[in-house]
């Protein structure tokens, strides 16, 4: 895997600088330039400057599956956005959300024996906390500080000078099979591009559709993609969980092309401009036409009920919200509180899926569009652009990761264990 380069932390006054953005999906390759940091008029909101975006036909469920089509995609869609922006690049932030992704909570804890915790105190914890992290045979994308507990009081943000006897501190893991990761890398740098961070999808996309609040009541974004759907667990402002499901709304086109024996470009249309997640009384009666496959005058269009169609997506939606429903529970988004739910991705277009989704999951639902950026083209505000823009907000704000900071010296004692901090976060509920 290439080696991630930590980006220096921003503040108001420093100058802006450009960074490039890569999310890599099964149907589609998009890349943004943006110049971030800085004490700009429009606040500090990092400024798109360049885009681009290609067709992909190198992926399967996120996973490549041909490097020539996948360095194809990849190399026009930044030269796309290279164009634009004026400028070239060497390196990017790129998304990942293959290789059976997932998470699980690492916890270190050092003695502290009453003193007011110091920085040092603070850099002793992560090394640590680096310590006690198993990937077991996969490689670590992220190892976020998810919660530091004082004395085994949970729930504490900022421990730098508070007394304790005791500082502990649970890390967020996520990890995915490293061949997965390899060919990804292997990808990009055919297209002559190095990777500074590798971003799990899901977390990028929920710096661009997630608020404040949210986050801290507890939400769960699901990002319904062409051949993935990732989710990501949030609780108390910060993420505790993040899972995948092998499924997605291209599933959705071929379950259409199949029923109407129609071609797949057919298919996708009838999805977008003829399909509902949900039937209204008027589908029963109004018709869809279905193009013959073969189009030499020999075979005339089809009419079928509208309602032929929704029942075919809703037989699809079903397996998914299923999955969906069984990651959730695995995640511990369960109790009366979690009950917010964020659709977003290119799946989360389809008409009344919003309503769908609440109805199937019993929970309050809404459609998530990106935000935070100034300059964003307009035909990439759509909730299938979220990850994308979710890489230029984590560039921005680059959250402190445990695993891949250098450690110099040996970490104190620790303890280990996973899938504690879940149950401290959702025990009361």
């Amino acid at each position: 895997m290439a080696p991630r380069i930590p980006l220096p932390p921003l503040g108001r006054g420093q100058p802006e600088r450009p960074v490039a953005v890569l999310d890599v999906g099964t149907s589609k390759v998009s890349a943004l330039i943006a110049l971030i940091g800085g004490d700009a008029a429009n606040g500090g909101k990092p400024r798109i400057i360049g885009s681009g975006q290609k067709p992909c036909m190198g992926l399967k469920r996120g996973t490549v599956t041909d490097f020539d089509k996948a360095e194809m995609a990849i190399r026009g869609a930044m030269d796309q956005a290279e164009r634009a922006a004026g400028m070239q690049m060497d390196s990017v932030i790129a998304s990942f959300a293959a290789g059976n992704m997932g998470s699980s909570m690492a916890s270190a804890e050092i003695d502290i024996a009453g003193a007011s915790i110091t920085p040092t105190d603070m850099v002793t914890l992560r090394q640590a906390g680096r310590a006690a992290i198993d990937p077991r045979n996969r490689s670590v994308v992220h190892a976020l500080p998810a919660l530091y507990t004082l004395d085994g009081l949970p729930g504490v943000e900022s421990p730098l000078g508070l007394h304790a006897d005791r500082l502990g501190m649970d890390i967020h893991v996520v990890t995915a099979d490293t061949p997965a990761i390899l060919n990804f890398t292997r990808a990009v740098a055919q297209s002559h591009l190095g990777i500074s961070t590798l971003v799990a999808s899901p977390l990028a996309a929920s710096l661009a559709v997630l608020d404040e609040e949210e986050r801290d009541i507890g939400v769960a974004l699901i990002d319904i993609g062409a051949g993935m759907t990732s989710i990501a667990v949030h609780k108390f402002g910060i993420a505790v969980g993040v899972a995948t499901v092998p499924m997605g709304s291209a599933d959705i086109t071929d379950d259409i092309a199949a029923a109407f024996d129609t071609k797949r470009s057919i298919a996708e249309r009838l999805k977008t401009f003829d399909g509902a997640a949900v039937a209204t009384m008027r589908d029963q009666t109004d018709p869809v036409t279905i193009p013959p496959t073969i189009e030499d005058g020999s075979v005339e269009a089809r009419k079928v009920p509208r309602a032929q169609l929704v029942a075919v997506i809703r037989t699809r939606l079903d397996m998914l919200f299923g999955e969906i429903s069984k990651a959730l529970s695995g995640l511990g988004f369960v109790g009366p509180q979690a009950r917010r739910i964020v659709l977003t991705g290119g799946g989360s277009d389809l008409r009344s899926i919003a309503d769908y989704a609440g109805s199937y999951l019993g929970c309050n639902v809404r459609i998530g569009r990106p935000r935070g950026l100034t300059g964003l083209p307009v035909a990439q505000e759509g909730p299938a652009f979220a990850t994308l823009a979710g890489l230029v907000l984590f560039a921005q704000t680059d959250p402190g990761d445990v695993w891949h900071t250098q450690v110099t010296s040996e970490g104190p004692s620790l303890r280990r264990g996973f899938g504690g901090v879940i149950e401290k976060l959702w025990g009361s509920l």
